[in-house]
């Protein structure tokens, strides 16, 4: 694993730390409804897709929460709760949101924000805590987190105040706008925008603590890296002091969850950390 350029970045010891729990101990919601009843009953798209499973542990205490958007281009994919955080001491949202070219922007991105609102409202009822939400997601699920949790205006619509998230961690996701926006616009996905449906233009420096991860530079697809690696650089510029970026060698963009949830697991330790130190 490496970083970007001149940046290190260590994990210290942690106080707090994630409890691993047994299979048995754990539970699973699925299809929960996450917009409201009244449109789901007017859009049946709405009725079939905007649902999440919540997978946690069945056991007293109060756990850190993550919120997880599928990848899949915002034109394929859906919900699952990664193998990868079952078992570690953390509530899952697996969140599936509407398509294109069903819908178009920016629709996927009030369907994360809608979600992320559930979750704020709902969490305590899975032994959850409104101050431990954290928000991450593979590729389009990457540029979900970044949206929702930088724009604060979708989650706005919902009451919720995006600095009440404890943390954003996006995999591999557009800094830039996404291609399937550009598609939608009928913008070559070679070339490059960034407008109001780009995370770079949200850059700022109250933001909550923002942990950017990408796959090896010369594997990854799209100049992923390179993008992610600018939105460190600007996110910094503006003044935000709790960015950081891991770039894994030798892991492609499919790959690279693989080993991207566990740096996920070491920085929900180390934020709670922080904040409890603070």
């Amino acid at each position: 694993m490496k970083t970007a350029p001149k940046l290190a970045i260590i994990l210290a010891a942690v106080l707090f730390s994630l409890p691993a729990i047994a299979a048995e101990n754990y539970k699973t919601e699925t299809d929960i409804l996450y917009r409201s009843a009244g449109q789901a009953e007017a859009d049946s798209y709405i009725k079939q897709s905007c649902r999440l499973d919540v997978y946690y542990p069945d056991e007293e205490g109060v756990y850190p929460s993550v919120v997880w958007f599928h990848g899949g281009g915002l034109s394929a994919g859906g919900k699952y709760i990664p193998h990868e955080l079952k078992e570690k001491g953390v509530i899952v949202a697996a969140v599936n949101y509407r398509l294109h070219p069903k819908v178009k922007s920016p629709v996927y991105i009030e369907d994360a924000a809608a979600s992320i609102a559930w979750v704020f409202e709902n969490i305590e009822k899975y032994n959850g805590s409104r101050e431990q939400i954290f928000v991450s997601g593979h590729s389009a699920g990457g540029y979900l987190t970044s949206m929702a949790g930088l724009d604060k205006s979708y989650l706005a619509e919902f009451g919720i105040d995006a600095n009440d998230i404890a943390g954003l961690i996006p995999f591999s996701g557009h800094t830039i706008t996404h291609f399937t926006v550009r598609k939608e616009r009928g913008i070559p996905g070679t070339q490059p925008v960034a407008d109001e449906m780009s995370p770079l233009y949200h850059v700022r420096k109250d933001a909550p603590p923002y942990v950017i991860i990408t796959g090896d530079r010369e594997l990854e697809m799209l100049g992923r890296y390179e993008e992610n690696a600018y939105m460190w650089r600007m996110m910094k510029v503006c003044g935000h002091k709790q960015t950081s970026i891991y770039e894994l060698e030798g892991y492609d963009h499919g790959e690279m969850p693989h080993a991207a949830f566990k740096i996920l697991l070491d920085c929900i330790e180390k934020i709670l950390k922080e904040k409890l130190d603070s």
